[in-house]
């Protein structure tokens, strides 16, 4: 309610021309909460806003807008206004910008930043994508052992403003291997004489720059830090990755992850951003393969069209025994989907994870059928055969979902596949033609078509 009562008094002083308040308006706001108002607005209103910001908020307000309305700003300021914009901008978020955009859009931009600005960010566009590299800052406060903390404190005055954290220094050798840490709360109360190489932390926690970011976001995670220095193969430290950074890549991965459970294609733009054709370029692949593959229940159907004929009432369970595969399957997909991604499971516990899911279906598929057993004789008034065939017929399908379910998503993420691939569309197909075949062959063993 705060955010829409905001963008609707900047846009009523908008239109009144009323700069000036506007101008105090948004300094007395928080630049996070400027950018969501901003991202609101049209694009000339967005524009207008961004021309009206305070110097010192505009690249702050800049890094929290999203990747089109960047691009948007950027390509109507000038050489010399989207220079100092780049430039003041943190390393890893000018990086993340320049991707989005056209060459010659990035040529532009390169040109009119600093020769250090361009230096940082064609260290950055080195790295692969979604690797540690990629991600991190070069902006760090870098201390020498030798330094005693006057000295130490003296650095951060000197380079802390342009730095992504002061929280934590990095104590490097004469080659710039990381050889310790050092947290601000213990430089501030340490005598100013004390010597960085006898207060700093040498037991540090790193990671390379070509980890996984969300292997990256596993040591986060696991340690609690705020931020964590990337270094090379040498142990030299080259940047630092900070904690808003994992909020957002974890943000990233959750939603590719259910994109693709859902088989949709992921895309790193928001939906209200994306076009109508756009959004069903996404979905087609998916959608297209599934409608092929279930082209194989069609003719599962067809070939038992006789039995179907014989004994017509086996027609109205199919749906019941599809359906439930399905969610059995999907059920255990995604649990077990969730368990590789968190790296509880491991390809090794293949056979403990199978032997449980079977021992779980077990229960589940007796339960169900149980259940279903008492409502085909009460309700549905079938004989005992065909109740017979229905219930055996449950137990058997859940029992398959359950190991479909685990197996699939643990043989992709070994072959190299995002495990979430193999989540309950894909699996709900398969089930498909699985339950119909065991369907019509039990039926053809206890009713003898």
């Amino acid at each position: 309610m705060e955010e829409q009562r905001d963008v609707e008094v900047i846009r009523e002083l908008l239109e009144t021309k009323q700069y000036t308040s506007l101008r105090q308006k948004i300094a007395d706001m928080n630049t996070a909460d400027i950018a969501a108002v901003m991202e609101e607005m049209e694009e000339e209103e967005l524009l207008k806003i961004f021309r009206i910001l305070p110097k010192s908020m505009a690249a702050d307000v800049f890094s929290y807008l999203e990747v089109d309305s960047q691009q948007y700003i950027i390509t109507r300021l000038s050489e010399r206004e989207a220079g100092n914009i780049i430039d003041n901008l943190m390393a890893d978020d000018a990086t993340d910008l320049l991707e989005e955009m056209p060459a010659n859009v990035v040529k532009k931009l390169l040109a009119s930043a600093s020769a250090e600005t361009r230096r940082d960010i064609n260290h950055l566009l080195q790295y692969p994508e979604d690797s540690a590299g990629s991600i991190m800052t070069v902006e760090y406060v870098d201390l020498k052992e030798s330094m005693t903390v006057e000295d130490a404190i003296a650095r951060i005055r000197q380079v802390g403003v342009d730095s992504e954290t002061i929280n934590i220094c990095y104590v490097l050798d004469s080659t710039r291997k990381l050889l310790g840490t050092v947290a601000l709360r213990y430089l501030l109360i340490s005598p100013s004489d004390a010597i960085i190489g006898e207060i700093m932390h040498e037991n540090v926690v790193y990671v390379n720059t070509m980890m996984d970011q969300e292997e990256v976001a596993r040591q986060f995670q696991k340690y609690d830090f705020i931020a964590m220095p990337v270094v090379d193969n040498e142990e030299r430290l080259v940047g630092i990755i900070t904690v808003d950074d994992i909020v957002d890549i974890l943000q990233e991965e959750a939603t590719e992850d259910i994109e693709m459970m859902a088989a949709v294609m992921p895309s790193d733009k928001p939906y209200m951003k994306m076009g109508i054709f756009e959004i069903a370029k996404k979905r087609m692949p998916w959608l297209l393969l599934l409608m092929i593959s279930a082209t194989l229940t069609g003719s599962v159907l067809t070939k038992f069209e006789n039995a179907l004929l014989a004994y017509s009432v086996l027609l109205a369970y199919i749906p019941m025994l599809m359906g439930t595969g399905g969610n059995a399957g999907g059920q255990t997909s995604v649990t077990i989907i969730r368990g590789l991604s968190l790296n509880e499971i491991e390809f090794e516990d293949s056979f403990r994870v199978i032997w449980k899911e079977i021992r779980i279906a077990v229960v589940c598929g007796v339960i169900l059928a149980g259940a279903n057993f008492l409502k085909l004789l009460w309700f549905d008034k079938v004989g005992i055969l065909v109740a017979a065939v229905v219930c055996l017929t449950l137990v058997i399908v859940v029992l398959l979902a359950k190991v479909v379910g685990c197996v699939l998503p643990i043989l992709a993420k070994k072959i190299g596949f995002d495990p979430a691939v193999m989540a309950s569309p894909f699996i709900t197909t398969i089930l498909d033609v699985l339950s119909l075949l065991v369907y019509f062959q039990m039926a053809s063993v206890l009713l003898g078509i």
